[in-house]
C-alpha cells in the first residue's frame, strides 16, 4: 500500500519539474527509517535532476524524457546501502519512492 507522503510536496527549490503528489512504499519507508534519512533529501536530488546512480545512457534518457514529458526515474543508495528509486509519472502527476523489488 502507498502512503501519501504530504510533508514532501511543498519542496521546490531548484526544482526543474513538478512532482506532483508525492508517495512512498513501506519497504522505502522502512529503509529511510533505517538510514535515519528522510525522503526529502532524495526527492530534492531528484527534482534538481541529480538522478543518482543511473548509467550514462538512463541519465541521457532522463534528460530526454524531461524535454519531451515522459516519466522519470532517479536511483540511489541510503546511507546503509539500501537501493532506493524515485519514479515521476510522465504527465508529472504523481512521484512514488520505492525500492526496486516493489516495482
Amino acid at each position: 500500500m502507498l502512503r501519501q507522503n504530504s510533508n514532501t510536496t511543498r519542496t521546490n527549490i531548484g526544482a526543474r519539474f513538478a512532482l506532483g503528489e508525492t508517495f512512498i512504499t513501506p519497504g522505502a519507508e522502512e529503509a529511510l527509517e533505517i538510514a535515519g534519512q528522510t525522503a526529502i533529501q532524495f526527492l530534492r536530488r531528484h527534482m534538481s535532476t541529480d538522478w543518482g546512480e543511473l548509467s550514462e545512457e538512463d541519465a541521457r534518457e532522463n534528460e530526454l524524457s524531461l524535454r519531451e514529458g515522459f516519466r522519470l526515474l532517479s536511483a540511489y543508495r541510503t546511507v546503509k546501502g539500501q537501493k532506493i528509486w524515485i519514479i515521476t509519472e510522465a504527465d508529472r502527476s504523481a512521484t512514488t519512492i520505492l525500492l526496486p523489488s516493489e516495482y
